[in-house]
């Protein structure tokens, strides 16, 4: 992992004043602001930097989507910290987040991996115990986000509805609209995505991948892994290749939480992460 372009910096934005840094890593189509909440939650006693991933957010589009290149984006940000951060990424970005961790050890002092396992899923996404596929819902989203008009689109409340369909979960809906956003006033005005949607639909496939660690890698830090009990994205079956790769493991699943827990149950996941944190900082 070398140098980054002053370009392909990442947006970063941070609150809390001081204390240890632990710094947020989203998933696919979010951004960092996602995790606002979570991030007020911690900021008495910690200094919380979310980020923003390529092809999201504030951050640049680049040409192609691949594991190692987000995970050395994101280096380049904790290295210009000065010091060895705790951090959480989330599905895509728990991807990115274990990349770094097997590569750049020496930037972290603690891993939390939000709902993702380190292994390749299949091409229909997410998984259930007796190896059923069950379809990933992930590229009928890109297709209806596409599908808005965005020139005829008028309120938030339209997009909302045109994506209802294909999106019928009000949650997931607006956690995509999250990243429409509108520009300019009155006829200069218009509707974007802050999403490269056709990069990510060309490199769809890509993301269910895990890159293969350097030989003999693991991350000997302290990791807490915070899953779904009602997701298929960590299955029992992943637990030996998550104690290979990050010996320290600790996993929790959350009851009542899917795939997106930190917005399912905000409370009980801050106060996992506090426990964690207090043990990690203490």
């Amino acid at each position: 992992m070398g140098d980054v372009d002053d370009d392909l910096r990442l947006h970063a934005r941070t609150l809390g004043e001081s204390g240890p840094r632990v710094v947020f890593v989203h998933g696919l189509f979010g951004q960092g602001k996602n995790w606002t909440t979570i991030a007020k939650g911690l900021s008495d006693g910690h200094r919380v930097t979310l980020l923003d991933l390529p092809n999201h957010g504030h951050s640049p589009w680049t040409d192609r989507v691949d594991y190692l290149d987000m995970a050395e984006l994101v280096a380049a940000e904790l290295a210009s910290f000065g010091e060895p951060v705790t951090l959480v990424g989330h599905s895509m970005g728990g991807k990115v987040a274990m990349t770094l961790a097997l590569r750049r050890p020496e930037l972290l002092r603690a891993l939390v991996v939000v709902d993702i396992a380190p292994v390749e899923y299949p091409l229909q996404g997410g998984r259930t115990d007796d190896e059923d596929e069950e379809a990933s819902p992930f590229g009928a989203f890109i297709a209806a986000m596409k599908a808005v008009d965005l020139d005829a689109l008028r309120t938030r409340d339209d997009a909302d509805a045109a994506l209802r369909t294909a999106v019928p979960s009000r949650m997931v809906r607006s956690f995509l609209l999250q990243s429409l956003v509108r520009e300019g006033l009155g006829a200069d005005g218009g509707w974007r995505w802050r999403l490269n949607l056709d990069l990510l639909e060309q490199d769809l496939g890509e993301l269910r991948r895990f890159p293969d660690p350097p030989a003999g890698a693991t991350f000997d830090g302290p990791v807490l892994w915070i899953a779904g009990a009602n997701s298929h994205y960590v299955l029992p079956r992943d637990r030996a290749r998550m104690d290979e790769l990050f010996p320290t493991t600790r996993l929790v699943r959350v009851k009542n939480a899917g795939h997106w827990v930190h917005s399912e149950q905000p409370e009980v996941f801050l106060e996992t992460l506090r426990l964690f944190l207090d043990a990690v900082d203490g």
